[in-house]
């Protein structure tokens, strides 16, 4: 009997699977962190030694206070300076009092030391670039970001960290970064606890404005609680809430657009620990082309071959769980809230 349903098993995959591939990218032609049409030409640009793309990119983006724009093509560009730094130490010696080269400097110093051993004496070392970045964008949340990172390496009590939330969310109240960064402060592995994260989360997603990646957040948290070892703190249903919230966020764009992708990939995670797997090849098609390195690299030094092999897995998944014959009015929906089937239409 035994033998018996494990050969139905492989015939069940073997003539669903190819089905499942409808709406995918073929392996070679997945991305892993790829830059978006703006970000592009100033990461080539400073691979041939040219800092003049990113200076102006920066400058757009704090001239239109474009602020989660500008978020990430910092933290983009401090990573390639990180190993290729040539081109920002030209940017620095030509405009030393740019705000821009201010805020890479401030990020790729926060990142340096995150590498290091001695990665919280090295961290306190780096407040006064923090603090020249915030001078010379006063407007600008980013530093106030880098600002949390910072203080959550450097040990820094509830007092400090509310100090630095409050100069934030002055600056931008729903600024995806920040939110991102305090969460990462009150999780469980730092100086919080899973259900501390999960309320800010929530409340935060509560407050979030239509469309914002902040509603993305008690998803993170989630994430966070799967990663961390879990336990008793958060149920089931505060999980399977966190990933109905994110569906109905990744819904809103357009499908294989790089600015969720982060999102739908974090999601994508959480899903199948949750062993929702129609639910999570519903986000892989959504996905499109666009891996990206987190979550993947907390799980895999190989990010991209992570993703790509969890791919065929959950298309197998559900290629296991349908059916051998089954009319199209019998194939499973794409479950909604806690496993149960969706009206059409509902992702």
């Amino acid at each position: 009997m035994a033998l018996l349903r494990a050969l139905l098993r492989t015939v069940r995959m073997a003539r669903n699977t190819s089905s499942l591939a409808a709406g995918l990218p073929d392996d070679d032609e997945v991305l892993l962190d790829a830059p978006d049409e703006r970000l592009g030409p100033a990461l080539v640009a400073a691979g041939r030694g040219e800092y003049g793309s990113a200076a102006k990119l920066l400058s757009a983006t704090r001239e239109a206070a474009e602020w989660e724009n500008r978020d990430r093509y910092t933290t983009r560009l401090a990573a390639f300076a990180l190993s290729r730094g040539e081109w920002f130490d030209d940017w620095r010696a030509a405009a030393p009092h740019d705000p821009d080269a201010a805020l890479v400097r401030a990020e790729l110093a926060v990142c340096r030391s995150w590498r290091s051993p001695a990665r919280a004496e090295l961290l306190r070392q780096v407040g006064p670039l923090i603090s020249a970045a915030a001078e010379g964008s006063p407007r600008d949340p980013v530093p106030w970001r880098i600002a949390l990172d910072h203080a959550r390496g450097t040990n820094a009590p509830h007092t400090e960290f509310e100090q630095l939330w409050a100069q934030a969310v002055r600056r931008s109240p729903h600024h995806y970064g920040c939110h991102v960064a305090a969460l990462q402060y009150l999780s469980a592995a730092w100086y919080g606890s899973h259900r501390e994260c999960f309320d800010f989360a929530e409340r935060a997603a509560q407050d979030a404005l239509p469309g914002s990646l902040v509603q993305a957040l008690p998803v993170r948290a989630a994430f966070a609680y799967l990663t961390e070892g879990g336990g008793a703190a958060v149920g089931r249903e505060r999980l399977d809430r966190a990933a109905d919230l994110a569906i109905a966020l990744s819904a809103e764009y357009e499908d294989a657009d790089p600015w969720p992708a982060e999102v739908r990939n974090l999601l994508t995670y959480v899903l199948i620990r949750l062993e929702r797997w129609e639910d999570a090849l519903e986000q892989l098609r959504r996905i499109g082309p666009y891996a990206t390195s987190f979550p993947w690299d907390r799980v895999s030094d190989d990010p991209l071959g992570q993703f790509l092999e969890l791919r065929d897995g959950i298309r197998l998944q559900v290629a296991s769980d349908r059916p051998l014959r089954s009319r199209i009015g019998d194939l499973p929906h794409p479950r909604s809230e806690h496993g149960g089937r969706a009206p059409s239409g509902d992702h």
